[in-house]
């Protein structure tokens, strides 16, 4: 009976130490290194016992470069990995028509390129690219840039005749009617940001073209003649003050003529009265004396 039980308890410490042996000899989950992932097998694996394998891969975005990426659990540990995982690179990304791109920043995973358009083309879509796993993402094209369709002129005709709108760099003629003329560019052309070099140009009637030339060219002549008045006056005397001046001196001497005219007029005018009164005097002194009666006529005054 004592046998018996020895027996049992020998198979009892047997099993517990097989238990504890097969426990003992397993690796716990592995773990990646950087840039690096389980393959999609050793990851559906739960026990990892003694002498068993895994597989590693690169990342996504990544590319082997070297290795085998097995490792072994080998007294309970991993071994090192000696798998090396590099950038994938999408390369240079394809340009569309009138596409240009800056790719300073290299052509890498992870990597972000500018698209840009040439002159008189406008992006349409995104304005940048990164390089993903699967290859450059953003989708763009450049278009050229267009203006609004010419405005028609009072009096006058453009050359643009089509229902589309001009493009970048065409250029639209203007023509006025019979009897009027034209104020302005006789041409105008789409630029690159997509307006005109310059306004429409305007027909206006002849005649009312010359009056305003007219009026206009006079308005500059009197802004040149009040130009040089002002230019000739000194600071001292205006000229508006000497022709003052000169206006009183005039007066001063026409005065002075009145006077000298005055005082002429009369003198001669006492002259004439003194000799007039004179003369009478002596008219009245020979009737009265008699001085002046000849001797014949004397004879009968004594009578």
């Amino acid at each position: 009976m004592e046998v018996l039980l020895d027996t049992r308890r020998q198979r009892k410490l047997l099993i517990l130490y097989l238990f504890i042996g097969t426990v003992a000899a397993q690796c716990s989950k592995p773990e990646a290194g950087e840039n690096m992932v389980l393959t999609e097998e050793s990851l559906l694996k739960n026990d990892f016992p003694e002498s068993s394998e895994v597989t590693l891969e690169c990342s996504n975005g990544y590319e082997k470069a070297s290795g085998s990426g097995i490792m072994n659990c080998i007294d309970n540990k991993w071994t090192e990995p000696d798998l090396n995982c590099k950038k994938k690179d999408c390369g240079f990304p394809k340009a569309e028509p009138h596409m240009e791109f800056n790719i300073s920043q290299g052509t890498l995973f992870g990597s972000v390129v500018t698209v840009t358009c040439e002159e008189g083309y406008q992006i349409s879509g995104s304005s940048y690219k990164h390089c993903l796993p699967r290859g450059w993402f953003g989708k763009a094209s450049c278009n050229i840039v267009t203006c609004s369709k010419p405005t028609e002129v009072e009096n006058g005709e453009h050359s643009w005749k089509s229902d589309i709108k001009p493009e970048y760099q065409q250029t639209i003629h203007f023509t006025c009617k019979a009897g009027y003329t034209m104020l302005g560019n006789q041409t105008i052309q789409c630029t690159k940001t997509g307006k005109y070099d310059s306004e429409p140009p305007q027909c206006i009637a002849t005649t009312v073209t010359a009056r305003s030339s007219t009026n206009i060219s006079t308005l500059k002549q009197g802004h040149r003649i009040r130009s040089s008045e002002e230019t000739n006056t000194t600071p001292s005397t205006s000229k508006k003050e000497q022709n003052i001046e000169t206006l009183n001196v005039n007066k001063d001497k026409g005065h002075a003529a009145v006077i000298i005219s005055v005082v002429v007029v009369t003198i001669v005018l006492c002259l004439v009265a003194f000799f007039l009164n004179k003369f009478l005097m002596r008219r009245k002194g020979s009737y009265d004396t008699g001085e002046d009666l000849k001797p014949e006529l004397l004879q009968f005054q004594s009578l």
